[in-house]
């Protein structure tokens, strides 16, 4: 009897050490940076929904969805944003005065001209999580209805978005 010629044998693929592991990100070792952002004749959505993702740090490889990965933004002139269409007219804001019948309604339009970083602040607290973390990312958030701000110390970078 002839014996059968040995089957040829698969080749070992190895993989480098470093090759198949996630960094993930631990509390306290992310470094926040600050960035100013000019908000003049910018559209509200697509700046707040900039902004959330840089709070947010999923703009960083090292993004972690449990950890707070992301930056400080300063963002300057909220009172001269823009909207399109006839959302400033049409779009209202709910709030409760927390009497009896005290539910109210805003028009975007009375309070871009009171409050605008407080429209400004909304419109990116419902783009984070909602939840504890997302809280903390929205305390990264400063916002100012015009040039002047007082976050010079900490020297930040312009930012184009």
């Amino acid at each position: 009897m002839t014996a059968a010629a040995p089957a040829p044998a698969k080749p070992i693929r190895r993989l480098a050490k470093s090759a198949g592991r996630t960094t993930i990100a631990k509390v306290g070792q992310v470094d926040h940076r600050w960035f100013v952002v000019d908000a003049s004749d910018k559209i509200l959505g697509r700046l707040a929904s900039a902004v959330a993702m840089r709070l947010m740090g999923k703009h960083k490889p090292i993004y972690t969805p449990h950890v707070d990965t992301g930056d400080f933004i300063v963002v300057l002139n909220t009172a001269k944003i823009k909207v399109t269409g006839r959302k400033m007219d049409q779009r209202e804001y709910d709030y409760y005065t927390y009497y009896p019948g005290g539910r109210g309604k805003a028009p975007l339009k009375e309070l871009l001209a009171r409050r605008p970083n407080t429209v400004f602040e909304m419109a990116v607290r419902r783009m984070l999580p909602k939840n504890k973390l997302g809280e903390q990312m929205l305390g990264k958030l400063k916002c100012y209805k015009d040039e002047k701000h007082p976050h010079a110390a900490q020297r930040p970078e312009k930012l184009e978005l």
